[in-house]
């Protein structure tokens, strides 16, 4: 087994793709065939596999998710109590609840088997900047 930890600084909600850094990860570590976890240690962030050829994608999923789990200080957010942080802090822990905070992805050949436009992103919750570490484990 092999694992790493990447470490990002985020500028806010949004996506951060980061698979060139999984792709040399896996490269240097001579692995053939194997699964690869990608897991994410925070409860206000998540992980997800998108599309990386058009950035519309992004955009577009950005809005969807602001649409389902708007701010705790919209009016149809008032029944929300965990407030600590501010008001994007419990939308913050509901898109990762919804998402994924893990992935597993199959090793073949020495390369992920990921389709064409798939990338691999950090899904950013939160509306400030936050420092974020993703451990990944080659097995």
């Amino acid at each position: 087994m092999q694992h790493k930890t990447i470490r990002f600084q985020t500028s806010g909600q949004g996506l951060y793709e980061f698979t060139d850094r999984v792709n040399a990860f896996v490269r240097e570590s001579g692995v053939d065939t194997g699964l690869l976890t990608v897991f994410v240690r925070h409860t206000s962030c998540s992980l997800i596999i998108q599309e990386n050829a058009d950035s519309d994608v992004q955009r577009d999923l950005m809005v969807f998710f602001h649409r389902l789990v708007p701010p705790s200080s919209d009016p149809k957010m008032d029944w929300v109590v965990h407030r600590l942080e501010g008001p994007d802090d419990m939308p913050a822990h509901i898109k990762a609840a919804l998402t994924q905070t893990s992935i597993g992805i199959p090793i073949i050949d020495g390369e992920m088997a990921l389709g064409t436009w798939q990338g691999i992103y950090l899904f950013e919750h939160r509306d400030h900047p936050h420092n974020r570490e993703v451990v990944l484990m080659l097995s």
